[in-house]
């Protein structure tokens, strides 16, 4: 016995491709899935896909890093968006969790005042929640992190 089963039309096929396309998957504690690339539009895209109040902290720290370091260039990289200096390599960072957004900085131990969190060789980081921004601390930070050379991801890529 032939059981009838729905048939796809291609229509509806091509309508989810592009739905998909538009809404990029969300990782575990909200962060945004986009494919590894270099420049301005992918982190555009990261950030737009970010949920609620995150999207905000993204776009304000998007903002800061780029008035912060004339010529920064940007990228995605591991599901992330990448701020460096073509040269020196990267700088900073930043990811979704659940509760907050992480500002890592590849050579936070350098930075005055460091940045609170971090046991590692290097980095150090500062965890944004929604209400906790401190644009000016922040634009300290990225100042600093610009003018010293960064963390060299060639060979991670």
């Amino acid at each position: 016995m032939r059981t009838s089963r729905p048939i796809k039309s291609k229509k509806s096929s091509a309508t989810s491709k592009k739905a998909s396309a538009r809404k990029p998957a969300v990782l575990a504690g909200g962060n945004p899935q986009i494919a590894k690339a270099a420049g301005d539009a992918p982190v555009q895209a990261y950030i737009a896909a970010m949920p609620d109040w995150k999207r905000d902290v993204g776009r304000r720290l998007d903002a800061l890093i780029a008035r912060s370091a004339p010529g920064v260039r940007k990228a995605v990289k591991w599901n992330s968006p990448f701020y460096g200096i073509e040269g020196q390599g990267w700088f900073v960072s930043f990811h979704v969790f659940t509760k907050y957004v992480k500002v890592t900085f590849f050579k936070g131990t350098s930075l005055r005042p460091a940045p609170p969190g971090g046991t590692g060789k290097d980095a150090r980081w500062i965890d944004i929640h929604e209400d906790d921004l401190d644009e000016a601390q922040m634009n300290t930070w990225v100042k600093q992190a610009a003018a010293i050379p960064g963390w060299d991801a060639s060979s991670r890529s």
